[in-house]
């Protein structure tokens, strides 16, 4: 009966992926030279993601293209209703508001552009 390696049934030296006998990587002079690891980390130069024009983030994948976080290139934001507090974080009135601050201000007139206010008379309020 032949001796067993590890995984139940298969004989010795089976070269089937074990770690001991023979493996799918792919064999360098000194053992194994592994396929992920540090080696690879080296040749990594181009990048995937990139900023949003939107929402800002770096999570814009070049070739997938809708943003996972605002979904960009769709008209509307992408929210959902079952994370609250995401919602809480990106809402209007965290960011600068360079429109909206001034919208309660300019309703109060109708929205009156061009025009001037009436000068007051200090002897007509005596």
């Amino acid at each position: 009966m032949s001796k067993r390696c590890g995984r139940v049934g298969w004989p010795q030296g089976h070269r089937r992926g074990c770690h001991r006998h023979g493996s799918t990587a792919a064999k360098g002079i000194g053992g194994f030279v592994g396929t992920k690891g540090t080696g690879s980390f080296g040749k990594r130069r181009n990048k995937t993601h990139t900023l949003c024009i939107r929402c800002g983030r770096r999570s814009f994948h070049l070739q997938k293209s809708p943003c996972p976080s605002c979904g960009y290139p769709a008209a509307r934001i992408r929210k959902y209703n079952w994370s609250v507090k995401a919602i809480r974080r990106k809402t209007t009135g965290t960011g600068r508001m360079r429109y909206m601050r001034h919208v309660p201000r300019r309703f109060k007139s109708n929205f009156r552009e061009g025009t001037e206010a009436a000068p007051r008379n200090r002897a007509a309020a005596n």
